[in-house]
């Protein structure tokens, strides 16, 4: 006997002991796919026969079975499974799962399996019991269908049992080796019309026949194409029979794929003579149909029933079902599956107009699958978390839709005219957010907490450890402004190796040589400003910010910082600063130039003290002025000493110095900081353009980003500024002493240094990514981080042994991210994987990195 079971089912094998249950499972299962309560009392009691743990044993088949049903595996339970009682909860787990639950009954006869046991020592469970057990086994075998098992198989005899074979069939729905390409239509409802036009559109040649009275129709279609139906063929328009002949004729060529829309089950049980209500535009079917030849009616039961719930395809990449599916239903099969693929899902109440209120399944779809569906008419077609409703009302005076796979494309045709007035009006959707934007309105916190793993182009999958994710959550569930804006953070940024020169500790001999190291040939050198980094989304309108990025109020962008906090506390401030930097990208033209209505920059914003001045004030400033006074007190202590004759000359030059030092420290912020009393006190530095609608601009160099920025600059009539710059070719010696020549002049006065970037914006090297940026700062900077006296001999020596592997590594992986958060983002893939990618960043910021790097 052959047993043709699916190949994702929950089989259970059903037998008394010494029934050749196991031997079968081992010789047609693999090791992995049985589940033995054997073996379980083992792994409890190191005994496989203790009955006294067998409720202990059940629980751990239960986990097993119940996780390889959840990641879609073939489970086997090898138990007794004698009674009923026993059985129920084995069908209960499949349908939870909505895999097919099978029996395999094994009846070799009482006196082989009495035999058996005599062999088997631990089994001395003598006649009676055995006995028992084929009797109930034999009682309840007539039942076992009606417990819910979709096959049953008997084998009878031992000859059966050995000459079994097993086969595994994919479900019917799981057309997974077909990878089109397709060509998916929404809800044609009897528009046949309008569905040959869609056709013609697409590249299918319709052609139309009628012989002896029997109208035919052969659709021909572009090379290797083929076309899936999301199902209502019929009802409410003027042609469903039409639609059909189409439809059952491309089916059965092999062209297309159908599946079940609530309308044709509907219509299908109209035809089986079952009791329906003809409302919703059955009529016009019933009609319709009167008209038809006989031949052709007595087709529709058997197309009819034999239309699936979905259809799963492309390599799971995609799934087609009528009103949608859930993840966890894709290439299942359940009657749960069934309904919710026509009907969807309902809240329970019911809207102004008399009709079900759905919910909204598809704002909670987080699946790698692709879903399209129908059933719901939209005005308009659109992406939400990677599904996609295409009936957009053809029937309702809309348009008929498809969509191409895999390019992603909408072909649409106009409706001839209004078919049939809906209930519900085909309204747009209100407001000019998109979609995918509504379904963002309510973050999910599984989307960005625990340990993840991160997917990026750059540099491979990236681990967020749980401890890290929960303080960037804490971060931005409390201080961040819209979590819409958020699209992308910046990375941080290693400064150079350590300097050997003395007196000094970073310097651009170092950055060059790194790069010149990792066969980087060109570099691009630029002024470091000293202010605050910033994040600006700078959007054409108000209008365009709310479709866009889907904010809710008048904000025409944002500004902020590395941590994903306004820049400013005042949205007045932020909103002139923006409207003064549209007016450059006016005045630039880019929004024409870039063909985009919004542009992400990433810059610098000065003074430092607009951000810093607080920290200033409360930190800086009070250790300047106490370090000075503290050490003028020594200082003149030991004058005095010396003036009584002491010998405290070296004592004296030590407290000279450093009361020197922290003069020099307290004068180190002035050039970074002055009054700011409005915007006109602001300068922006553009240094990035780091997307626009439909591109991500990291494969533009950075020669490229600073002549785009120096255009900005001279378009600005004030605010934005321009950064000094230049490109030095490693290997011209020249070239490389005028680069550290000029910074010597600019931090000579009082500049804060200088950034050295690979001329190409992603740079690799022998051994992969190479680091984006390094800075090189200016020895009055540099005591501003590390203090008055980092530069006296005896620190500067300590501080060399700096260890720069953790912030290099922790640079690299945000750049990534970054990329990633923008890719996604352009890409308008959900806010929540935009969001992963943004919160990762910050998570990294947790990690113990000195901060001083």
């Amino acid at each position: 006997m052959n047993i043709d079971i699916p190949d994702f089912a929950l089989i259970v094998l059903i037998g008394s002991t010494g029934s050749g249950k196991s031997t079968f499972a081992a010789k047609h299962f693999l090791p992995t796919e049985v589940i033995s309560s054997d073996h379980c009392r083992a792994l409890v009691a190191d005994d496989e026969t203790d009955q006294g743990v067998s409720a202990d044993a059940f629980d751990i088949v239960r986990e097993i079975a119940g996780k390889r049903l959840k990641h879609r595996r073939l489970a086997v339970i090898d138990a007794t499974n004698v009674r009923p009682a026993d059985r129920k909860g084995w069908v209960e787990l499949a349908r939870k799962w909505h895999a097919l639950p099978v029996a395999i009954v094994f009846d070799p006869g009482i006196d082989v399996c009495i035999d058996r046991n005599r062999t088997r020592p631990e089994r001395a469970f003598g006649g009676p019991v055995v006995q028992r057990m084929v009797s109930e086994i034999r009682r309840g075998l007539g039942g076992l269908q009606r417990e819910g098992f979709r096959q049953v198989w008997k084998l009878d005899s031992v000859a059966r049992i050995e000459a079994a074979t097993i086969a595994r069939q994919p479900l019917w729905t799981d057309k997974r080796h077909d990878a089109g390409p397709f060509d998916i239509i929404g809800d044609v409802h009897g528009c046949a019309a309008e569905l040959q036009a869609l056709l013609a559109k697409l590249g299918y040649q319709v052609t139309w026949s009628d012989t002896e009275g029997r109208r035919a129709v052969t659709v021909t279609p572009p090379a290797g194409r083929k076309l899936v139906f999301v199902g209502d063929l019929v009802d409410r328009g003027p042609q469903s029979p039409d639609v059909l002949r189409i439809v059952m004729s491309m089916v059965a060529a092999g062209t297309a794929y159908a599946v079940q829309g609530n309308h044709d089950r509907k219509f299908q049980r109209w035809l089986a003579g079952r009791k329906v209500t003809i409302a919703h535009g059955l009529q016009a079917t019933i009609d319709q149909l009167a008209s038809e030849e006989r031949s052709f009616r007595d087709t529709l039961p058997g197309f009819l029933d034999g239309l699936r719930s979905h259809v799963w395809l492309d390599g799971g990449r995609l799934a087609v079902a009528h009103a949608g599916l859930k993840e966890e239903m894709i290439g299942r099969g359940s009657g749960a599956v069934r309904e919710f693929a026509l009907y969807g899902e309902t809240t329970g109440e019911i809207d102004e107009f008399g009709l079900p209120l759905r919910a909204d399944w598809a704002a909670n779809y987080r699946g790698p699958t692709t879903v399209v569906y129908g059933h719901t008419p939209v005005r308009s077609a659109e992406w939400v978390n990677n599904t996609m409703c295409i009936d957009t009302g053809c029937v309702f005076g809309g348009r008929l839709t498809a969509l191409r796979w895999p390019e992603r494309e909408l072909v649409e045709v106009e409706a001839e005219r209004v078919w049939c007035e809906p209930v519900r009006p085909l309204a747009p959707r209100a407001g000019s957010a998109s979609a995918q934007a509504e379904a963002d309105q309510l973050l999910d916190i599984d989307d960005v907490s625990g340990r993840r793993w991160i997917d990026t182009t750059l540099r491979g999958r990236m681990v967020v450890a749980e401890e890290n994710a929960a303080a960037a959550l804490e971060v931005m569930s409390r201080f961040a402004l819209p979590p819409q804006w958020l699209v992308y953070l910046p990375p941080t940024m290693s400064p150079s190796e350590t300097s050997a020169r003395e007196g000094w500790l970073e310097r651009p001999e170092e950055a060059f040589a790194h790069f010149r190291a990792r066969n980087v040939a060109e570099v691009v050198c630029e002024e470091k400003h000293m202010g605050s980094r910033a994040v600006i989304a700078l959007c054409n309108s108000a209008d365009v910010a709310r479709a866009r990025f889907g904010i809710a109020g008048d904000e025409s962008g944002a500004i902020w910082t590395r941590t994903g906090r306004a820049f400013f506390n005042d949205a007045a401030m932020t909103e002139a600063l923006l409207t003064r930097l549209r007016d450059a990208v006016d005045s630039a033209g880019l929004w024409q130039e870039l063909q985009s209505d919004w542009l992400l920059l990433d810059a610098e914003i000065m003074p430092w003290s607009a951000k810093a001045g607080s920290l200033i004030e409360s930190q800086y400033a009070p250790v300047a002025a106490s370090s000075v006074a503290g050490l003028e007190a020594a200082a003149d202590a030991v004058a005095r000493a010396a003036a009584r004759g002491l010998d405290v000359a070296a004592l004296g030059d030590h407290f000279r110095d450093r009361v020197a030092r922290a003069k020099r420290y307290g004068a180190a912020w002035a050039p970074y900081v002055w009054p700011v009393g409005g915007i006109d006190d602001l300068k922006v530095a553009p240094f990035h353009l780091l997307a626009s609608e439909g591109r991500v601009w990291f494969d533009q160099d950075h020669v490229w980003h600073m002549t785009l920025a120096d255009r900005l600059a001279a378009a600005s009539a004030s605010v934005v500024t321009r950064t000094q710059w230049r490109t030095v070719v490693l290997a011209d010696d020249t070239a490389v002493a005028d680069a550290i020549a000029w910074w010597e002049q600019l931090t000579g006065s009082g500049g804060e240094g200088m950034v050295v970037k690979p001329k190409n914006f992603v740079a690799r090297g022998p051994k992969g990514l190479i680091q984006p940026a390094l800075k090189v700062r200016g020895p009055e900077y540099l005591r501003i981080i590390y203090g008055p006296e980092y530069d006296a001999p005896e620190h500067i020596v300590r501080l060399r042994q700096r260890k720069l592997e953790g912030k290099r590594n922790l640079a690299l992986r945000e750049f990534a991210l970054g990329h990633e958060a923008l890719t996604r983002f352009v890409a308008r893939e959900p806010l929540r994987r935009v969001h992963e990618c943004v919160f990762a960043v910050l998570a990294l910021e947790s990690e113990p990195i000195d901060p001083r790097l």
